[in-house]
């Protein structure tokens, strides 16, 4: 059946036709106007950059605008030098995964004398447009006009990837991309974030620098708007794909990708730390990180339950692991709470869950270990596994299950657990997503050639050895008990453990089902079924039509909602699974 998967959702702005310009001749001519329009001896135009922009186009863009001056922040930070020093204590020194959380900040990075030097520099010009960009261009002028040019983590991703970009301050564009990528995670996005969240309410202008030479610019207000919109309605965010070592083939089919790549693995359907949201103003669609709603708005997305625990921070993650016709996940672990707090500097762990969307008949789940082992045997098999000397033999030590479609395993930090081949999962998560201490991946290469990290010594001081195969079914397998019923519709609590703070219910349903957010975010995803539709009992928002695998949240501040079969799917049955965070 031909796929009817959405791979670029978008919220439309109410009155946004005309508040976006696309192309730098567009956006040029718009700042131009603006700049006119002031009549003012003197204007500063200040482009505060996100990491990972591409500053010399825009430097390009802004010579045609006649700007006398062009003031580049990279000329006010602290030496490559100095910056490695300060960041060195937080990247985990030759660790290839994991650093530290911290709180630096943009000017933490930056030499005070070359701030004053540039702003001096700045407050003689004379009759003339001066631009100031860069990242942390802000903190050397705040600008008479502020243009923000944000980027997606996904595409910094990729440009990391080409080679394209450095991190924050400094040039290491050469460097190994998995290292960059640790750096910024840590530490550059951290340092950007901080100064955005600072600045949104002084938007004066919004630069979607996500295609390079076609940029998209929009009014700060009309994106204030267009995040407050996001809120009063289900939406989506941009889902983004990429291959992985246990391969997969179920996705391109079911979400339509390149039939000829060699698998899509892994599934990002929503990862609001690092998806897009796309806003459309009239036909004009604009690209934005999907947490700057979250930034902007963190109360009505969250609910005040939520945004009071966790801040401004999207606190559930949805993604895909695709391994029909593939091989099996990595053998891992996840860090106990004081653990990922003591050496990581998270407030709280990935905790998680596998939903099974779709299995193979000899799809399998490996969770917990066998009762009666030796885990200091254990260990040290795994040791001689990483250093060569032989495989793990897995069947001696760790629990195997079945696995069929809509299982739901429950997976809460320290418990040992490997999705097999021949499953196409959807994982319910908290939000903190690179925190994985892979044991054993089965003897095989990373997509680079080289073997993925392996962290056996710290997986083993994670491990509850305690969850043994009869823990294991008492409390992680299937847990599903019923709740509620209706005409046509049926409500059941699947997990998660009470150890985790997600909450999971599926709802089966031939008619309309009722829900209600009861003040906190939730996030669903269509498990069953072609298609359904989201509606408000008061119609407070748009109708809201969804396809089968697409993951969408439903804010705090829409209360109400109601979904029920649509198109293809009316007279079928139907199934979502919802997650909230339990207050």
């Amino acid at each position: 059946m031909k796929s009817n998967y959405d791979k670029q959702p978008y919220v439309e702005v109410p009155s946004g036709a005309g508040r976006c310009v696309s192309g730098w001749a567009a956006v040029c001519a718009k700042l131009e106007t603006v700049v006119a329009d002031r009549r003012a001896i003197r204007t500063v135009m200040t482009v505060e950059c996100y990491t990972g922009v591409l500053e010399d186009e825009i430097v390009v863009a802004m010579q045609s605008l006649g700007a006398i001056k062009i003031v580049r922040s990279a000329e006010a930070f602290l030496s490559k030098g100095e910056i490695d020093a300060k960041v060195a204590p937080l990247n985990g020194g030759d660790d290839p995964v994991f650093g530290c959380m911290n709180h630096l900040q943009m000017g933490d990075l930056m030499d005070p004398r070359k701030i004053d030097q540039l702003a001096e520099e700045i407050e003689q010009a004379e009759s003339c447009l001066v631009v100031v960009l860069g990242s942390g261009a802000s903190l050397i002028h705040p600008g008479d006009i502020l243009v923000y040019a944000d980027l997606a983590r996904w595409e910094a991703q990729l440009r990391m990837r080409r080679d394209e970009i450095s991190n924050l301050g400094i040039d290491n564009h050469d460097l190994k991309w998995s290292l960059q990528y640790k750096r910024a995670y840590f530490t550059d996005w951290r340092v950007c974030d901080r100064l955005k969240r600072d600045l949104m309410a002084r938007w004066d202008f919004v630069l979607d620098t996500n295609q390079p030479d076609e940029p998209r610019m929009a009014d700060g207000e009309a994106v204030r708007e267009g995040l407050k919109e996001a809120t009063r309605r289900p939406f989506r965010v941009v889902p983004f794909f990429d291959p992985a070592p246990w391969g997969g083939q179920w996705i391109k089919e079911a979400c339509d990708m390149d039939r000829s790549a060699k698998n899509y693995g892994w599934g990002f359907d929503c990862v609001p730390e690092e998806n897009s949201l796309l806003l459309k103003f009239g036909e004009t669609l604009m690209e934005l990180p999907s947490i700057d709603v979250v930034f902007q708005e963190p109360r009505a997305l969250l609910g005040d339950k939520v945004y009071a625990r966790f801040g401004d921070e999207f606190p559930i993650r949805f993604d895909f692991l695709d391994t029909i016709e593939g091989g099996n996940l990595s053998f891992q672990v996840h860090p106990l709470a004081e653990y990922i707090q003591h050496h990581f500097g998270m407030n709280y762990t990935q905790d998680e869950s596998y939903y099974y969307l779709d299995a193979a008949e000899d799809a399998t789940m490996y969770l917990g270990t066998k009762a009666g082992i030796d885990p200091e045997a254990m260990m040290e098999d795994l040791r001689s596994a990483q250093r060569g000397e032989k495989h793990f033999d897995d069947s001696a030590y760790v629990n195997c299950l079945p696995a069929k479609k809509h299982d739901h395993f429950l997976i809460p930090a320290g418990t040992v657990h490997c999705g097999g081949g021949g499953g196409m999962v959807l994982e319910i998560s908290a939000t903190p997503y690179i925190f994985t201490f892979k044991m054993w991946d089965w003897g095989r290469l990373g997509l680079d050639g080289l073997p993925r990290p392996i962290n056996v010594e710290r997986g083993g001081e994670n491990i509850v050895w305690e969850r043994d195969e009869q823990w294991v079914k008492e409390n992680l397998v299937n847990q599903v008990e019923p709740l509620d019923s209706g005409e046509g519709w049926r409500e059941e609590r699947t997990g998660l453990h009470e150890l985790e703070f997600i909450e999971t219910r599926r709802h089966w349903f031939t008619d309309t089902v009722p829900h209600d957010t009861q003040g906190g975010v939730n996030v669903l995803n269509l498990v069953e079924g072609r298609e359904v539709i989201v509606e408000s009992p008061t119609d407070a928002f748009e109708p809201f039509v969804v396809h089968y695998a697409e993951t969408f949240i439903v804010p705090a501040a829409v209360g109400a909602y109601t979904i029920r079969p649509h198109g293809e799917s009316v007279g079928e049955e139907c199934a979502t699974l919802k997650a909230y965070v339990r207050t």
